[in-house]
């Protein structure tokens, strides 16, 4: 068995200064030439958080926070692998594994951590295990390439085997949900059940749609269309975007930003307000994360490796689907039934949250997390 070793979060106060001598001499375009978000992220809006990442944000602060929990580093196939685990004080919790995505990071899962570790329905305790992905925050960036979904969903199977768990569940949203749902496919010998926020599957026969099929096959055609150009760069040059990412952080910032921005329900009329959804110190905690790491090029990767080839495979384990409103795509129901066969628990009537809900919404997420298990548990799980 490889060894796992402690791991504590510790940025050099060089890094930091040098992070914002860089943001004093941030050279910036002119304003775009609309007034709303439809050429990008606003000039005004990344100047606002840039002013205030320089002078007023704390990373130390999302230091201490994240030290609070145990953090740990193990080598699976030649890649260290970051994680934070962190064991509920009630005896026999379900263990969990829990996967991010991009512009995301271990850090998002913070705000969820103690609910879902020490809820106080002592029946629904989770232990956690939150994993980087591989070329994520302090996890190893791949040398060669071929690490793509599949491959990360047996590390995350190897890494739980690894730590003694020999039956769990698993979740993830963004890439995380394709982790989590290509280990599904492979249905490792120790995993019982999965629960995603953003099931993949193939829309339904387009003819004859119903008005709520036309809502959803135009959220793909937007997204197709206008939204996903950073996913075209990422998934065909992804080494070309880092340069400018790596050496700017102000360009770091409005390529993660923009997301948070189009991905959350932040809209105040024509205008996205990212701190509506999400505080600017938790979001400029990811982006940090980011810049410090150095990880625009090595986490963009993940895209050339899978983003040509969304495995759409039939999953016949037990699976939990929470669909948020401001989510990118929200797939109906019966195109989700042509995919995944036990269906045991599914809720698309959330009242808010999107695309990032343990940062925006973390207490609806624990919610769904929880209504899941509770429907695991009547089906014998």
């Amino acid at each position: 068995m490889s060894a796992i070793t402690p791991f504590t979060i510790a940025i050099d106060e060089a890094d930091l200064d040098d992070l914002k001598q860089r943001l004093g001499r941030t050279r910036y375009p002119e304003r775009e030439a609309v007034d709303d978000w439809s050429q990008g992220i606003p000039l005004a809006t990344v100047q606002s958080f840039a002013e205030y990442w320089r002078t007023g944000y704390d990373w130390r602060r999302c230091e201490q926070e994240a030290n609070e929990w145990p953090q740990f580093m193990t080598n699976i196939e030649g890649l260290d692998i970051h994680f934070f685990h962190i064991r509920s004080e009630v005896g026999g919790a379900t263990p969990l594994l829990m996967t991010h995505g991009w512009p995301g990071s271990v850090l998002e899962f913070l705000p969820v951590i103690e609910s879902l570790v020490n809820p106080v329905a002592r029946e629904m305790a989770f232990d956690l295990v939150i994993p980087a992905l591989p070329g994520y925050g302090f996890s190893g960036k791949p040398a060669r390439h071929g690490m793509g979904i599949p491959q990360i969903a047996r590390l995350w199977d190897e890494l739980m085997k690894r730590l003694g768990y020999h039956h769990y569940l698993a979740h993830g949203g963004d890439w995380g949900g394709l982790v989590t749902q290509a280990m599904g496919v492979q249905q490792p010998r120790g995993l019982q059940a999965i629960h995603t926020t953003l099931p993949i599957v193939a829309p339904g026969d387009a003819e004859s749609p119903t008005e709520a099929e036309l809502k959803q096959l135009a959220s793909y055609e937007f997204y197709d269309r206008w939204d996903s150009g950073y996913s075209k760069q990422q998934s065909t040059r992804p080494q070309t975007v880092g340069y400018g990412l790596a050496d700017s952080p102000v360009g770091q910032l409005a390529w993660i930003l923009e997301k948070y921005g189009q991905w959350t329900d932040c809209a105040e009329g024509a205008q996205r307000v990212p701190d509506n959804a999400v505080s600017r110190d938790r979001l400029l905690d990811v982006v940090t994360l980011y810049w410090l790491t150095n990880s625009a090029a090595s986490s963009a990767r993940l895209y050339w490796e899978s983003f040509t080839d969304f495995d759409t495979t039939p999953i016949e384990l037990p699976v939990g689907i929470s669909q948020f409103p401001h989510e990118v795509v929200r797939p109906l129901r019966r195109w989700l039934d042509s995919r995944f066969s036990d269906i045991v628990y599914f809720n698309d009537e959330i009242a808010n949250g999107g695309h990032f809900p343990a940062l925006e919404v973390p207490e609806a997420l624990v919610s769904e997390l929880h209504g899941w298990r509770g429907a695991l548990a009547e089906s014998g799980i």
